[in-house]
């Protein structure tokens, strides 16, 4: 086909066995169109199969499609000329419906935003709604790891297109075995020489009020487009925050059915293991007959009884079976509050995370501040200092009281706390981090074990009082669950750069990737705190500079105090079900 200015992109359209007409199934991406995204669907012969017209499309500039690629600036008006174009292909019936995840999901929203009559439904599957805070930074800290390689896979691409075999072959090395020698700079030397045009430079350099981000992103040109949309995540996806955080913003103002499937997944593959975690048959993924029940549906006018559930489909991971809500469970609301003996860095026993409701945790503080902590939902942003006579008092009323006020974490850049899983990693998922956990620059604190299996479902915050010695610091924070035997699995994730810290004690606020699981009984849970989270994240390099000015040379060792006092609390927010 040709667009609307006279570049040529081409597809494979692939048809049933049969003479009637069809409606069309569209999915555009950038990687070559034979593979078609198997990395997670069936091939589209199978939904041919079902009876759609398949098309899957180069975009412009990628695999044989003619122009020059230049990442998300040309999806909106190619994206509505495409589906104008299949709507019109012998045998479609005009109806056409979208498909795929990450820039194929991508691709979905940028051809919705002008509104092509023929564009009846669809799928979009780990996007980054917000290009800024849900792709290239998490918590305002550059992503590293994930970043660089898909920019070094996405660079491979171009010199396979101009057959520069020797630059092909490097780019593909450096993207299997990331040449990350500066954990400070993200800049990359072989970027910058081989792939000048590269997005990564961008990504680096231009602050996030810059009109690059908004000219990229989905979410500064999406008011008026309302369609029909299955939303589809994973709860080990580093897109996840975007994922969730476009299909709110559907289902708060859309007239059309917003369904959501969240699964054990990470980016790829979409099977029942990810990470060292086996979560059982059911988390195979269902999303290839789920979507065509979808289309069936919205392309077909066949009921396919999908509108008869609730719209919510949450894996719980533990129990490993799909569970059904009316709705994205809200964050959470029910709050452990960290207690320590200032030892919480040299030995998991001395650190705690104490329940809102415990005896253990109300008899160390006040009536009136025991109060106080049980309706508080939200802190000052600043406290200037813990004055002498609040710190008698407590003394007063806990005269016997070993637990003290802080923990000290020095974060050391020539010695990172390494990444391991998770959403933001490579491989991602769930790991045994014990062996993380026993270093003394890991502050952790763990609950008791449980009596009674313990459901969490939703968004989860962690609130810490702290203070360091540098103009900029990092914070990091993982929840695990601790079986019986030792081994600690983590489940999510949350990370900061805190741009502009002064040395008086501030709350910073964490929000951790959101999470469907049950802890079960004999089970604990853990918070582990550290500074860093490398190669995940760019190490930060406590001057205060900018990533991309940043000088390994400079980086600065970083002392970070944690309170846990009861006038500085430092909490973790639970989304807890009752399953009573």
């Amino acid at each position: 086909m040709e667009t609307r200015d006279r570049v040529r992109l081409e597809a494979d359209v692939y048809y049933p066995d049969s003479a009637a007409d069809f409606p069309v199934l569209l999915m555009r991406q950038p990687y070559g169109r034979s593979i078609a995204s198997t990395v997670v669907y069936a091939h589209p012969t199978w939904y041919a199969a079902q009876g759609y017209i398949v098309v899957i499309q180069d975009v412009r500039g990628r695999g044989s499609s003619a122009g020059e690629f230049d990442l998300f600036a040309h999806e909106i008006a190619d994206g509505a000329d495409t589906v104008n174009w299949a709507a019109n292909l012998p045998q479609s019936t005009g109806a056409v419906g979208m498909y795929g995840f990450s820039y194929q999901g991508m691709t979905q929203l940028f051809a919705a935003i002008q509104n092509p009559s023929a564009l009846k439904t669809i799928c979009p599957s780990m996007i980054g709604y917000d290009l800024y805070q849900d792709w290239a930074y998490e918590g305002g800290a550059f992503c590293y790891q994930n970043n660089l390689g898909w920019a070094l896979q996405l660079a491979s691409e171009t010199a396979r297109r101009r057959q520069d075999e020797e630059t092909y072959r490097t780019l593909y090395a450096a993207a299997h075995n990331l040449p990350i020698a500066d954990p400070v700079c993200p800049t990359s030397g072989i970027l910058s020489h081989l792939a000048p045009d590269s997005h990564y430079h961008a990504w680096l350099t231009q602050p996030e009020s810059d009109p690059y981000w908004q000219q990229r992103s989905p979410s500064s040109q999406f008011q008026t487009v309302d369609l029909p949309m299955l939303h589809v995540g994973g709860w080990f996806d580093a897109h996840l925050r975007g994922t969730i955080r476009f299909y709110q913003a559907m289902a708060a103002r859309s007239t059309y059915p917003q369904h959501l499937w969240i699964g054990p997944w990470a980016h790829l593959p979409w099977s029942r293991k990810t990470g060292a975690i086996d979560y059982g048959a059911e988390a195979n993924s269902p999303i290839d007959r789920l979507q065509v029940r979808w289309f069936d549906h919205f392309l077909k006018g066949i009921d396919s009884g999908l509108l008869d559930q609730p719209p919510v489909c949450l894996f719980e991971m533990g129990t490993n079976q799909w569970c059904r809500f009316d709705h994205f469970p809200p964050a959470g609301s029910h709050f452990y509050q960290l207690v320590t003996t200032g030892l919480a860095g040299m030995d998991e026993r001395e650190g705690k995370l104490i329940a809102e409701s415990s005896t253990e945790l109300n008899s160390e503080l006040s009536d009136e501040l025991s109060a106080k902590l049980a309706t508080e939902l939200k802190f000052e942003l600043f406290i200037e200092s813990i004055t002498e006579s609040i710190t008698e008092s407590i003394t007063e009323l806990v005269p016997h009281n070993t637990h003290q006020l802080t923990d000290i974490l020095v974060h050391d850049p020539w010695r990172p706390v390494p990444s391991q899983g998770g959403h933001a990693g490579f491989p991602a998922g769930s790991f045994d981090r014990s062996s993380i956990d026993g270093r003394s620059d890991v502050l952790t604190y763990t609950t008791e074990p449980f009596t009674t299996d313990l459901h969490l479902a939703g968004s989860i915050t962690v609130e810490l009082s702290c203070q360091a010695d540098a103009p900029s610091f990092d914070l990091c924070a993982v929840l695990s669950e601790v079986k019986p035997n030792g081994q600690v699995f983590n489940f999510s994730q949350g990370y900061r750069r805190v741009a502009a810290a002064t040395p008086a004690v501030a709350y910073q606020t964490l929000t951790l990737q959101p999470t469907c699981i049950c802890i079960p009984r004999g089970s604990a849970l853990r918070l582990s705190i550290s500074g860093a989270c490398f190669p995940s994240y760019a190490v930060n390099a406590g001057t205060g500079t900018a990533p991309h000015a940043s000088h390994l040379i400079a980086a600065q060792v970083i002392t970070l105090q944690i309170y846990s006092d009861a006038n500085l609390p430092s909490r973790v927010y639970l989304p807890i079900l009752d399953r009573t």
